[in-house]
């Protein structure tokens, strides 16, 4: 129970990360955070005293924090994409990663030249454009956020964090 997931935030309450239950007690018991919202469903019990699980919790100083980049790796490309196919859709095959525009036709190794692709699109496609291949994107490659990875930390998304990652 001590490794569920809480929503952190910064002072201003924008979101920050995703810890575990025991860390964010801590950080409420040191009076570094305060309880936003707290799991109804839950608390922590010690011989004499009850404390309510925490859900939400806010830091009582800024933090500043850089502008957020997600750094481009394999898998946070796969986890972009809901590890499906970005051509047919499937997730259930191999999955590799494949620039849209081939790099010996000048594509870059970017956030928007690279989808997840099964091998058997993969291998259709070759080292040609998706319109030659006969093959069209299901999704528009985008660079994302560090809020949707939050959001695919977890699960499944407690409704307390709702309001504060933007749903």
């Amino acid at each position: 129970m001590l490794n569920a997931k809480v929503l952190i935030l910064n002072q201003s309450y924008e979101p920050l990360t995703v810890s575990t239950i025991k860390k964010a007690l801590i950080l409420v018991y040191l009076g570094k955070a305060e309880l936003v919202k707290k799991d109804t469903r839950k608390e922590i019990r010690s011989i004499t005293e009850r404390f309510p699980c925490p859900s939400v919790i806010r830091l009582k100083r800024y933090i500043s924090v850089p502008y957020r980049k997600v750094i481009l790796t394999r898998k946070n490309i796969f986890r972009r994409d809901s590890f499906r196919c970005a051509y047919c859709g499937r997730g259930d095959l191999r999955l590799t990663v494949d620039h849209v525009i081939p790099k010996a036709k000048g594509g870059q190794d970017s956030w928007e030249n690279l989808v997840c692709a099964c091998t058997v699109c993969n291998n259709k496609k070759g080292d040609g454009t998706p319109a030659e291949a006969g093959l069209k994107l299901m999704l528009k490659p985008f660079i994302p956020s560090h809020i949707m990875f939050i959001k695919n930390f977890s699960s499944k998304i407690d409704d307390n964090w709702k309001p504060y990652l933007y749903i």
